[in-house]
């Protein structure tokens, strides 16, 4: 079964290359906008699902001469990483802008937040799918290949993180670094802000934005089952 990571993240990507997993990419875009009084937890499991289903839409709308040349079972690999302040509830995203970042920072500094990260595993599965008749448009009932949905599965792995007081020099430094635009709670840890990380509490990839070790048991659960 051929490996999709539906991600355009470098180091989602690097984590899986350390692990030898023989994979392709497929970058998917969605509105990551948290509903008003969504939990952390909904709104984590609602981007990992919702990832895959873009995914999915992308791979069927390739011209069928292009599934052709698609294995006929894919697994598509999703995932979501955000911070969680102490309070449960106040989840730390990619900054928008340096005074966002200073928000969130202020709130971890000298303080524990926690990093979560869900991953979803979609057994999908090439079959044929019949189109009803359109009367307007006097097309008769047609056959067509389509992925759908065989099996899924969905991990959340959570890590406590612990931050040294931050100073008002220190946040100015690592912003106009570059490196803090794109991660969630706006650092990285495998990056110039590990200076900032005391300790953690948990898996370090996780972290980065990949639980490795959980994420390969994930696979080997969904590739058992198709063999089964």
């Amino acid at each position: 079964m051929d490996i999709v990571l539906a991600s355009g993240s470098p180091r989602r990507r690097e984590l899986l290359e350390i692990a030898q997993l023989d994979f392709s990419i497929l970058s998917v875009d969605i509105d990551e906008t948290q509903y008003d009084n969504e939990s952390p937890k909904d709104y984590i499991e609602r981007m990992v699902i919702t990832k895959a289903e873009a995914a999915i839409q992308k791979l069927n709308e390739t011209g069928n001469a292009t599934k052709s040349d698609l294995a006929e079972q894919i697994l598509i690999l999703t995932s979501d990483t955000i911070g969680v302040l102490p309070d449960g509830k106040t989840v730390l995203v990619k900054p928008i802008d340096r005074e966002h970042a200073y928000s969130m920072w202020q709130q971890m500094s000298d303080s524990v937040h926690e990093v979560w990260t869900a991953v979803q595993a979609t057994h999908i599965q090439l079959l044929p799918i019949t189109s009803e008749y359109d009367v307007s448009k006097h097309n008769a009932s047609t056959t067509h290949p389509a992925f759908q949905i065989i099996k899924q599965q969905q991990i959340t792995e959570r890590t406590e993180v612990s931050f040294i007081p931050l100073t008002p020099q220190m946040m100015s430094n690592y912003w106009d670094s570059g490196e803090p635009a794109d991660k969630a709670g706006g650092y990285g840890i495998q990056g110039l802000g590990a200076a900032w990380v005391s300790r953690i509490n948990g898996s370090y990839t996780n972290v980065v934005g990949l639980p490795l070790s959980q994420t390969l048991a994930l696979i080997k659960t969904l590739t058992d089952a198709n063999l089964d």
